[in-house]
């Protein structure tokens, strides 16, 4: 259970951020504000229990609710007193539980800057940054603390002073990564940002199966692109993002597939194709294992609850 007097020196900066957020975000979805690169906010006023998406290194807050993320066939949830660190790119299911007009779920991201952090790393002593124990996972939760928020507070400030971003917004940033270097999740940062581990080699390899997921997958030679043998490489793979190489390609298509559908209309065998499928009826059982329906079925549901909202 968090410490209640943690808890109570967060109310303040909370409840700055909170007003912010809501001051900026005046209806639903995701803001990206162009003046701060890599800064997002979100506001959502009802819940959302069955989304994918594929997760960016970042650091993310959840000023008011809670959620529940997947990775693999591991659950992971955070909420107000906790924020989650994402170390490299990573396909999940989300479940934001409650949300409502009156309370809606309220949070804040930063994609994280591996120069900077690197940077960081030569000017703190060793001591400072935690180390993280064998075969941790690329996601992860940290306790949350009054300085972080209030570096988040003050960057979302600063899209009232555009003439102070250059300047500021730097600082503030940097600012955010000592904290994270500092806290719980710093071990993680650290050896992803470190260029001769293993975890780096294979975020390296995540990077090159994300440019080109539609294509077939040879495990051999994604290994051996980042000098890793097969056998370790499949081991540190799986302990950073909880799947094999398969299933993280896997998972990736079919959140794209589920995108083009519901974004640019496309039919279940063109989006199939599209991602990398050669087979429809395989992609749609593959499909309905993922997201509990059938590709026609489970986009027509998505479609028909932003209508029930707004009716």
């Amino acid at each position: 259970m968090p410490d209640p007097s943690t808890l109570d020196a967060l109310n303040a900066p909370r409840a700055s951020l909170a007003w912010r957020i809501q001051e900026k975000a005046n209806s639903n979805g995701m803001f990206q504000p162009s003046e701060i690169p890599g800064l997002m906010f979100m506001r959502l006023d009802e819940p959302a229990l069955n989304s994918c998406s594929v997760y960016e290194p970042c650091v993310a807050v959840i000023v008011q609710g809670s959620k529940r993320v997947v990775l693999g066939n591991e659950s992971l949830s955070y909420g107000e007193d906790r924020y989650l660190i994402t170390s490299m790119d990573l396909p999940v299911k989300t479940a934001l539980m409650q949300a409502s007009p009156e309370r809606p779920y309220l949070a804040v991201a930063l994609r994280l800057d591996w120069r900077d952090i690197a940077s960081l790393m030569l000017e703190m002593p060793p001591a400072t940054v935690r180390r993280p124990e064998a075969d941790t996972r690329a996601m992860t939760t940290g306790a949350l603390t009054a300085p972080l928020l209030e570096a988040f507070d003050r960057l979302l400030a600063l899209l009232d002073q555009p003439q102070d971003i250059p300047a500021l917004a730097p600082l503030i940033r940097r600012e955010i990564h000592y904290r994270l270097l500092a806290g719980e999740a710093g071990g993680r940062l650290r050896q992803i940002a470190t260029v001769d581990t293993q975890s780096h080699q294979v975020a390296r390899a995540i990077a090159s199966l994300n440019a080109r997921f539609a294509e077939p997958l040879r495990v051999e030679t994604l290994a051996r692109e980042v000098g890793m043998s097969l056998t370790t490489f499949h081991h540190h793979f799986k302990s950073l993002t909880a799947m094999s190489p398969l299933q993280y390609q896997k998972q990736l298509r079919l959140t794209e597939a589920r995108r083009l559908m519901l974004s640019d209309r496309l039919d279940a065998s063109t989006a199939a194709f599209r991602v990398g499928y050669e087979s429809p009826s395989q992609f749609s059982r593959e499909y309905r294992r993922m997201f509990g329906a059938p590709p026609s079925r489970d986009i027509a549901d998505l479609r028909w609850q932003p209508e029930q909202a707004a009716a």
